[in-house]
């Protein structure tokens, strides 16, 4: 299909070919190394990093890179950017060396601190997902043709308002807000799933709220967040503003809520989050 952003295709054939650089390391297993911050880096890591950035420079050597693999660029030389590449080249790190499926490839451009569109791909399925505010939202499966994808305003009949969680990561002010939401709209059904694939669920109408009141990093949030804002999704900060990705020194998000931008709980979960 044509998709409405030039770059849309190719980025999708890059995160589909990273995927697949990926793979064989997952299969097999892989050592594993740590990083500064003691989070964990793999072969697997750093071959798809060399893959998208590669292939990005091919594409556009005008638009920098900035990769969770290549992220020591000083702030006083990204505040320059107008229009970057913020890429996570294997999501769920934890969960590729556990042996889970739930890892992703992340491609994201941005511009002016605000998503374009990203690009969001399953390496163990060839799975992708690519959208972008005012340009919509599609997932394409192997072999079948992209179809667009749209979130839900309210669950549908006889199922219950589901939050998506981390596997692996909350805080004690999300666990308050999830026990705010219970009370004010009933028994929640919590999707428990890892890396940028909690903002996919909400995209594809499968889940209603992603709220995250715990620590992320711009490569984590923002190729998935293209993908949300183009399926009819927002995600905001705590004070209600659309989240953005400035040029500041740390690349560390702030608390973040994902969730459908008509919903008529919005100010409602706002209110929580904030208390």
């Amino acid at each position: 299909m044509t998709f409405p952003h030039p770059l849309m295709a190719p980025v999708i054939e890059l995160a589909l070919k990273a995927g697949e650089a990926i793979l064989p390391f997952w299969r097999i297993g892989t050592a594993v190394t740590a990083k500064a911050d003691d989070s964990p880096v793999t072969a697997a890591d750093l071959a798809a990093h060399h893959l998208i950035l590669d292939g990005l420079t091919a594409l556009d050597p005008s638009i920098p890179v900035l990769s969770e693999e290549d992220a020591n660029i000083p702030q006083s030389v990204r505040a320059g950017w107008q229009r970057w590449w913020l890429v996570d080249p294997l999501d769920g790190t934890k969960e590729f060396i556990s042996g889970s499926e739930e890892f992703t490839v992340n491609i994201a451009l941005i511009e002016e601190g605000r998503v374009v569109f990203g690009v969001v791909s399953m390496p163990t399925n060839g799975r992708f997902y690519v959208g972008g505010a005012g340009l919509g939202a599609w997932r394409g499966d192997q072999g079948a043709e992209a179809l667009p994808i749209q979130v839900r305003e309210i669950p549908a009949a006889g199922e219950a308002f589901t939050v998506v969680a981390s596997r692996r990561h909350s805080s004690p002010e999300q666990e308050r807000l999830l026990a705010g939401l219970s009370a004010s709209l009933g028994e929640l059904q919590l999707a428990n799933i890892g890396s940028s694939l909690k903002f996919c669920l909400l995209a594809e109408g499968a889940a209603d709220c992603y709220p995250r009141l715990a620590p992320t990093s711009q490569w984590d949030t923002a190729a998935a967040q293209g993908v949300l804002e183009g399926a009819g999704g927002e995600v905001l900060d705590l004070s209600g503003k659309p989240f953005c990705y400035p040029a500041r020194e740390s690349l560390l998000n702030e608390f973040f809520l994902a969730l459908p931008a008509k919903a008529a709980w919005r100010e409602k979960l706002l209110e929580l989050a904030r208390s």
